[in-house]
């Protein structure tokens, strides 16, 4: 049985500053245009003649308990996009998203944590809504204090941290929780080496306990040893679907 299903998937977001009668026109001209022109275009009017940007357009694919799947493409192909429509966070326009099982996700550094508490508040708050009793939840702690390595930090408001520090402790706290669909973008890279290291080996346990992984990522050596197969986006639209070394070599030859 599949772990993530979506169905023609299509997302879009309002331009809000197109009220402006000047910006409003040459948008609706620029999508009359590519109308005519038979092309592709990002800007749409919706029935009540808004003018909105197509996000993600007509996604569809499957996966199943164990796949590692990788979202590659340029900025604005809607990469992340896609990630937090998987995540329930953005709602689809038409289509549908499932998935079964619990989700884990590395989005945001502050997605899900309560900046006026402190670190260890936020991993028991963390513990508390997944259930979990106090003899779990000190393995949970346990761990998130061995692996974010932010020492009485951990007493302190989360708001006092540096971003370095949230990463730490949103990576650990996220991974320590075995999740049955991790989704996760590649905000995580931008921790210092060290923690880049320990990072990977990580996910890479994680991984094979047969999880299934949603990933974003710009760097091909790091698709390459993580995902089993991978999507290429582009423009919302799904460019290409399969291999990680068929799709990535193409992804980069072009």
């Amino acid at each position: 049985m599949s772990r993530v299903f979506v169905d023609r998937l299509c997302l879009q977001f309002p331009v809000y500053h197109s009220e402006n009668r000047t910006l409003k026109r040459s948008m609706a001209q620029a999508v009359a245009n590519h109308t005519r022109q038979g092309a592709g275009s990002a800007l749409v009017q919706d029935a009540r003649h808004r003018v909105t940007v197509d996000v993600l357009r007509d996604i569809s694919f499957t996966l199943g308990k164990g796949e590692r799947l990788g979202l590659i493409g340029g900025n604005g192909a809607g990469k992340t996009t896609l990630l937090r429509a998987l995540a329930g966070i953005y709602e689809p326009v038409s289509g549908r998203v499932r998935i079964t099982g619990s989700i884990g996700t590395l989005l945001d550094t502050q997605l899900g944590m309560n900046m006026e508490l402190t670190g260890l508040e936020n991993v028991r708050l963390r513990c508390l809504s997944y259930g979990l009793g106090r003899p779990a939840t000190g393995v949970i702690l346990q761990n998130v204090v061995e692996f974010a390595e932010l020492g009485d930090f951990l007493s302190l408001p989360v708001k006092t941290y540096s971003s370095g520090m949230l990463v730490r402790l949103a990576f650990g706290l996220a991974t320590a929780i075995t999740p049955d669909v991790l989704l996760m973008d590649e905000w995580f890279m931008a921790g210092d080496i060290t923690f880049m290291e320990k990072a990977k080996k990580r996910i890479e346990s994680l991984v094979q306990d047969s999880d299934t992984l949603v990933m974003s990522s710009h760097q091909p050596e790091i698709i390459r040893r993580w995902c089993t197969r991978l999507i290429w986006l582009e423009n919302g639209e799904i460019r290409m679907d399969g291999p990680t070394d068929a799709v990535l070599d193409t992804y980069l030859a072009a």
